[in-house]
């Protein structure tokens, strides 16, 4: 069975950092996409950004150039380095695994940012 944990959420002051780590468990094979959604109170969810197996990684416009998306093959986990933290980016981030057709497969249950002005 496949599980993802995510951790490293909290609440920080506008223009803050903050890493989040989704770490899996029940895949032998590194999946061969990984990514991080969020959703804000009253909004649909997002995708923020994801990485392939091979390093590629795509990005919303929204947090380019202050969120870095990494990621530990081996281990099967995904990281979100997250800068110039802002009010808009409070959420709560779902670490996802797994991309198919039809969407990533595996959710972890999430982890709240709050970001204070």
């Amino acid at each position: 069975q496949v599980r993802l944990v995510e951790s490293g959420g909290g609440l920080v002051q506008a223009g803050g950092s903050l890493r989040l780590t989704c770490a899996t468990s029940g895949s032998i094979f590194p999946f061969n996409a990984m990514g991080w959604y969020r959703q804000a109170p009253g909004k649909q969810r997002e995708l923020v950004a994801d990485i392939t197996s091979g390093g590629s990684t795509n990005y919303a416009d929204s947090v380019k150039g202050r969120f870095t998306i990494s990621r530990d093959n081996a281990r099967n986990t995904v990281y979100l380095q997250m800068n110039s933290l802002k009010p808009e980016d409070t959420a709560a981030y779902y670490c996802a695994a797994g991309r198919t057709g039809l969407g990533y497969r595996y959710w972890g249950q999430g982890t709240q940012v709050t970001v204070s002005s």
